[in-house]
Parts: C-alpha cells; structure tokens; sequence
C-alpha cells in the first residue's frame, strides 16, 4: 500500500470515528452542546482536528451542566 493510500484510509478512518462519538454526543447529551457539522466548519475549520474540538467542547459543557 502506498504512503498516500494509507494516509488516505487514515483520514477516512479518523471521520468515520469522529461521526461515532458526534452520533453518541447527538444521541445523550443535551440540544444545543454540539453545533450541527455545517456550523463546525464555519466555527472551527474543514479537518477532522475541528470536528474533535466541537466533541470535545460538547463533552465539556455537558459535564459542566451535570456539576452545577
């Protein structure tokens, strides 16, 4: 397999888990943690680092409203 096909199927596998922990997020914490993708790209930017930091951040906010 050449460098670029793995880096390929690598990217591919990053958003493929990245959509699994957006579903979880979706489906369990509260409305309005997670902005939808297309707001992702506005906010934050087109790569799967940007996606990860809407995640993340919707994980944050919902433990802090769990703590209050």
């Amino acid at each position: 397999m050449s460098a670029r096909k793995h880096g390929q199927d690598n990217i591919c596998n990053a958003w493929a888990a990245l959509k699994l922990v957006r579903m979880a997020i979706e489906q369990t914490c509260p409305a309005g943690v997670l902005p939808s993708e297309e707001a992702v790209l506005l906010l934050y930017g087109p790569e799967p680092v940007h996606e990860g930091e809407a995640l993340a951040k919707a994980i944050i906010e919902t433990v802090g409203r769990l703590n209050r």
